[in-house]
């Protein structure tokens, strides 16, 4: 399970969920289960709902085998709906690390990884229907522009949509390294890697509608937490982190925060962390992917 992913900030979110040894706490992103082994380690008593949409996550469930455990495969947007299956209306934390998995970068066939050459998929969901080169070939150049600029943050986001709209025009993009070779002069000299990294990152983000889930996510959390329980949320980049924190800190994701007739605030959550915590550089040496990691803390009022 190490190789399958190994988790950034361990003790940090750990000790953010401040756990009590007989709660219910939720690993909405359960993977390759290294956070939720040591929630359950925690424990005496209690339960824990790891929550994962991948299927080879549901194997490294079954491998830790234990009762208090119990595995729901799906998308974390469904949270609230599937606890309630499961008798559950209110956790006293819930655990979050965003983004893709080391498991996922590094397995070629799910065409995640600029490093090797596959069919474009990028379905963190390999039941979904829509994968990386239904976008690519289907999307208008408008649709393709918006994505790169939103999701990839990539400056000449409307030249490189056009340049894929005109390569597919030839014959379709069918694997990744159709589409580099279709964008290989716009990208940056001596920039390649992170340029590509921008494009794969927005085409992930949309296929998988990452940041549509995140949001649904967020905004069922103030409900199913107990007062007093934790959100503990990791990132790895902007667009992850700014959702998250507006959300704690104005309870919502856009505008100031409101306030009754009294002048308080009206929110749900109160921030435990001023500023994200980050790995040290023991870590980042240990762990490059803990690099750009971002962990943030709150409290249910």
């Amino acid at each position: 399970m190490t190789d399958y992913h190994q988790p950034v900030l361990l003790q940090a979110c750990i000790d953010g969920l401040n756990l009590q040894p007989g709660g219910t706490y939720v690993d909405i992103t359960f993977g390759g289960g290294g956070h939720s082994r040591e929630i359950l380690n925690r424990l005496e008593g209690g339960r824990l709902f790891g929550f994962d949409q991948d299927v080879d996550a549901r194997a490294n469930a079954q491998a830790i085998g234990d009762s208090r455990l119990t595995f729901v495969a799906s998308n974390f947007r469904n949270i609230k709906r599937y606890l309630r299956l499961h008798g559950v209306k209110q956790v006293d934390g819930i655990l979050a690390d965003l983004g893709i998995s080391s498991h996922q970068i590094d397995t070629p066939e799910r065409g995640f990884s600029t490093r090797f050459d596959a069919d474009l998929d990028m379905r963190m969901n390999q039941q979904a229907d829509r994968t990386a080169r239904q976008v690519i070939n289907d999307y208008t150049e408008a649709e393709l522009h918006r994505i790169l600029g939103m999701y990839g943050e990539i400056t000449n986001a409307r030249t490189a949509a056009g340049a894929i709209v005109s390569a597919r025009s030839n014959r379709p993009i069918k694997t990744i390294n159709d589409l580099k070779a279709a964008l290989q002069r716009y990208a940056p000299r001596g920039k390649e890697n992170k340029f590509f990294a921008q494009v794969f990152q927005a085409l992930r983000i949309e296929v998988n509608e990452e940041m549509q889930a995140l949001e649904e996510f967020l905004e069922q959390v103030p409900e199913l937490l107990k007062p007093g329980g934790r959100l503990v949320v990791m990132s790895y980049h902007s667009l992850e982190d700014r959702p998250v924190k507006n959300f704690i800190a104005k309870g919502k994701f856009q505008g100031e925060v409101e306030k009754d007739l009294y002048g308080n605030e009206l929110k749900p959550l109160r921030s435990i962390t001023r500023k994200p915590i980050e790995a040290t550089p023991d870590e980042v040496a240990r762990n490059p992917r803990a690099r750009s990691a971002k962990l943030r803390i709150a409290e249910k009022l």
